[in-house]
């Protein structure tokens, strides 16, 4: 399966430092997964960050602010490596690599998962929508790689597997806590030979 690391992965230990808001982003997600987006004020998400509360508002307006960007731009992040895959792995292998790809965010992310699942309908609307307008487009991404493979198994066959598989995917937060590369392999193992078992069985037809 292919190495999905350059399409999507955490920021490497000697790169270069995250910027502040991104800093404010990611410790909102640890505490908004942790004590859910009523549980959260704005005083705990600056006292995490090293900074005042109303310090904060320097950054972002308000909380559904914060958790509206914090969704908008995970969300921009798995379609942009999607496309990539999309657009230079070849067609045989471009579910193996969005597999791989979304494993290991859902490995290294599994607070956004949780804060993604639990508190989208806390944001506001208009970050709300767009969500689910990137969150659509790219599941299409994975549709269209599913029918590359076979397209006999139809879009509505495809488009259930592939909300199966991120079931599956995005199980991490509740899941048990194996070592990251034995929980990666397991997860592309088990959701690839998933939706390989779709493509390959007379499922639809």
């Amino acid at each position: 399966m292919a190495n999905a690391s350059r399409y999507f992965a955490v920021a490497p230990r000697n790169g270069p430092r995250p910027s502040r808001r991104d800093e404010l982003l990611a410790s909102s997600a640890d505490l908004f997964a942790a004590g859910g987006f009523f549980g959260v004020t704005m005083d705990d998400i600056g006292a995490a960050a090293g900074i005042s509360g109303p310090a904060l508002y320097h950054h972002f307006d308000s909380k559904e602010a914060l958790l509206g960007e914090m969704l908008v731009g995970i969300s921009e992040q798995l379609l942009a490596a999607g496309e990539e895959i999309r657009d230079s792995v070849p067609p045989e292998e471009r579910l193996g690599a969005l597999v791989g790809m979304h494993v290991e965010f859902a490995v290294d992310r599994r607070p956004l998962i949780t804060v993604q699942l639990r508190d989208l309908v806390n944001a506001r609307e208009t970050d709300r929508r767009r969500v689910q307008e990137l969150q659509r487009a790219y599941v299409d991404i994975w549709v269209g790689a599913m029918l590359q493979r076979r397209p006999s198994i139809g879009p509505r066959v495809a488009r259930s597997a592939v909300h199966a598989g991120f079931g599956l995917i995005n199980s991490t937060p509740i899941s048990g806590r194996l070592r990251r590369d034995v929980m990666v392999d397991l997860l592309e193992r088990m959701a690839h030979g998933a939706l390989v078992g779709v493509i390959e069985s007379p499922l639809g037809e």
